[in-house]
């Protein structure tokens, strides 16, 4: 079960920042397009004890992670929410791969940006970031990989949650994850439970990640999983699209 999309003044209510994400939604695209074959990139070895796939940034702005070799050739970026099906699909069909293959090689570089586009996508997206910049594509490979029973509350749970959102602002998060069995699930991952009710009581992280999902609807992103690789949108942002657009970029 699912919240419905978030409008303005939900998130306004969520997360206590103006947001204009009303037109956001998890959709999926029946076309694809790559462009021409580039030539191909040679492999980067990574530094010395290290691994490309276990090597990460932050963005300039803070709002994103990067996992790989941060000079790579070809850099994909994708805007996927974490209760977003078609987002989960395509880690589910294509982390392995991309891992694997594309960034232990160090020709590949993958950035991910959370996209609110449901209430429950806050409290994921702080819970994911509140183990720390190592742990973060971890927890959201755990969340995409468990997709179908972290979404299968009853509607109890559900109720709860809605309910939960009506509390004072820092008691909001710390309750919908309860309800929606968010604390048990990160905590059978390794992330303490009073940790994880440290993060989400810190409003100003909520707050950033409405923010960052504010920024990226105004650059006219409005679906998840949206992906771009070297600056080009993925069309039809399914992995057989999206590893193609890697091969034609010289991955």
């Amino acid at each position: 079960m699912m919240f419905a999309p978030l409008s303005t003044r939900t998130l306004t209510m969520l997360a206590m920042a103006p947001l204009a994400l009303g037109l956001a939604a998890c959709n999926k695209s029946d076309n694809g397009a790559a462009t021409a074959p580039a030539g191909s990139v040679a492999a980067v070895a990574p530094p010395a004890g290290k691994a490309w796939a276990e090597t990460f940034a932050k963005t300039e702005d803070g709002d994103g992670i990067i996992v790989g070799n941060p000079k790579a050739a070809v850099k994909m970026v994708e805007y996927g929410s974490l209760s977003c099906p078609h987002c989960a699909k395509l880690a589910q069909d294509g982390m392995s791969a991309l891992t694997g293959n594309y960034i232990a090689s160090g020709k590949v570089s993958l950035e991910f940006r959370s996209f609110a586009i449901h209430p429950q996508d806050i409290p994921l997206t702080v819970l994911a970031r509140c183990g720390g910049d190592d742990a973060y594509f971890g927890l959201i490979e755990q969340v995409y990989t468990n997709f179908d029973a972290m979404n299968s509350q009853t509607k109890e749970q559900y109720d709860q949650a809605s309910a939960a959102m009506k509390l004072p602002a820092a008691q909001r998060y710390p309750a919908i994850a309860d309800a929606l069995g968010y604390t048990a699930f990160f905590s059978a991952r390794g992330l303490p439970e009073a940790q994880q009710r440290q993060c989400l009581a810190d409003l100003p992280r909520a707050e950033a990640v409405a923010k960052a999902s504010e920024a990226i609807s105004a650059k006219g992103i409005n679906s998840t999983p949206t992906v771009f690789i070297n600056g080009n949108k993925v069309e039809g942002a399914e992995w057989k699209n999206v590893e193609a657009a890697l091969k034609a970029a010289g991955a």
